[in-house]
């Protein structure tokens, strides 16, 4: 039941994102574009992951070298950047295609990443989790930084919005959709990392007291009786 939770939460938010209203104003606004790409890898993405690991689904307890988690952050930062490059973002914008393609990349990105980070068998946890806490923070840096590009600029760089029938300024637009992913995404993934160093020092702490606890019954049962 903790599985099924996060799992059908994450896909939940994943219907969401692609079967309702965000589809159709993402050709208009690029807040709404922005707000379905970190719906999809910054929660869609790490609850899918949650709702999956350690279960016979996880594709990283049979495969765990494909899913090493500082390279994965690597492939989602040119997934990601390179998605957000103009030529790119408008094909998506304008083909029904190249969209589905820009959303399937997104979507496996995040998957590969939160389950390498998250994912795995419990002898190897203690590592994977230590790869993931520096790969979740690069990944929380480089998307804070491209929502601050986004959110500090002080020209357009996507024309999203038809000024004559629009209401809100390609600026302003612009503006918006560099504050979600600022907030959202580089938060999702900090989030993230300080979820698995917490876990990290709870297995310290528990590895610890079961030593030292070996130690006092090794060291009472060697003691000669008076």
């Amino acid at each position: 039941m903790s599985h099924a939770v996060p799992l059908l939460t994450g896909l939940a938010v994943l219907t969401l994102m692609w079967h309702g209203p965000l589809p159709e104003s993402a050709r208009l606004l690029f807040s709404s574009h922005m707000t379905m790409h970190i719906g999809v890898v910054a929660i869609a993405a790490p609850l899918i992951a949650v709702g999956i690991r350690g279960s016979r689904f996880d594709p990283v307890r049979r495969v765990p070298a494909v899913f090493a988690p500082v390279p994965t952050s690597i492939v989602e930062l040119i997934v990601v950047w390179g998605w957000h490059a103009p030529l790119l973002h408008a094909a998506a914008r304008a083909h029904d295609t190249i969209f589905a393609v820009e959303q399937g990349t997104f979507l496996g990105a995040g998957l590969l990443l939160w389950l390498s980070a998250l994912g795995g068998t419990p002898s190897a946890s203690n590592w994977r989790a230590g790869a993931g806490v520096g790969a979740l923070l690069f990944t929380s840096i480089h998307m804070t930084l491209l929502g601050a590009l986004f959110l500090l600029a002080p020209r357009p760089l996507y024309l999203h919005v038809d000024l004559a029938t629009g209401d809100v300024s390609h600026l302003a637009d612009q503006h918006l959709g560099g504050a979600i992913m600022l907030l959202v995404g580089g938060a999702s993934y900090l989030l993230g990392a300080l979820w698995l160093t917490a876990s990290l020092l709870r297995t310290a702490g528990t590895t610890d007291a079961v030593k030292r606890g070996h130690d006092i019954a090794k060291s009472a049962l060697s003691c000669p009786p008076r």
